[in-house]
């Protein structure tokens, strides 16, 4: 059978989704105090070997452009980061199945970080799997165009390829009018582009049956 072929049995949990969060949430508590904030004890020793550090810090290391997917500074910035992965990675797992998933989840999260120190790195360190979301999000957008998201603020509903043109313009204009603001929004531009690389590679399509 073809390792990607679609999965053939409908899960709320997709086996690669599920084990991501695990793993992150793992990570999450192992580094993060979560009362009082940031990195401390155990994650503030391994902070500077497993966040992603601009290439001419002296910090770098080439496993940074994985590890730092799996790294989250609080609360906020991992429940959104894996909510809307579970949201629109599920679909995508069960399309395209779970392997080819997986290596598109870690393509463009490290396209992200290569793209992200290339344009708009700064001195800081990155850390969050927002790189790779916006990947599974572009994804979500071309797999299934004419599907609806409901918006939280304002609460309308959207078609998701107009979603994914919308937040990809205000990716780029925030990164060009602030982009050393404390958020890595070339890494953001930077998994929808590889996204885009790699679905236009691989030559898939949307499926003809969804509604």
């Amino acid at each position: 059978m073809d390792n990607y072929s679609p999965n053939t049995q409908f899960s709320v949990f997709p086996p690669v989704i599920k084990n991501l969060l695990i793993i992150n949430g793992l990570v999450f508590l192992a580094t993060v105090s979560i009362f009082g904030g940031g990195f401390t004890g155990f994650g503030e020793m391994v902070f500077p070997y497993l966040a992603l550090f601009p290439i001419g810090s002296g910090n770098f290391f080439p496993w940074q452009l994985v590890t730092y997917m799996f790294l989250h500074a609080g609360i906020g910035h991992i429940f959104f980061n894996l909510f809307a992965l579970w949201i629109f990675g599920q679909a995508i797992e069960q399309l395209w199945g779970s392997k080819r998933f997986l290596i598109y989840y870690l393509l463009t999260g490290i396209g992200a970080a290569l793209i992200h120190m290339w344009i708009g790195g700064g001195g800081a360190p990155t850390i969050g799997a927002s790189g790779a979301v916006f990947g599974i999000l572009l994804a979500f957008g071309m797999m299934f165009p004419d599907k609806y998201i409901m918006l939280l603020i304002p609460p309308i509903p959207i078609k998701a390829k107009y979603f994914v043109a919308i937040y990809g313009a205000f990716e780029l204009f925030a990164g060009i009018s602030n982009p050393f603001g404390g958020i890595a929004h070339f890494a953001h531009l930077g998994g929808i582009i590889v996204g885009f690389i790699l679905i236009k590679y691989w030559g898939l399509k949307k499926p003809t049956n969804y509604i």
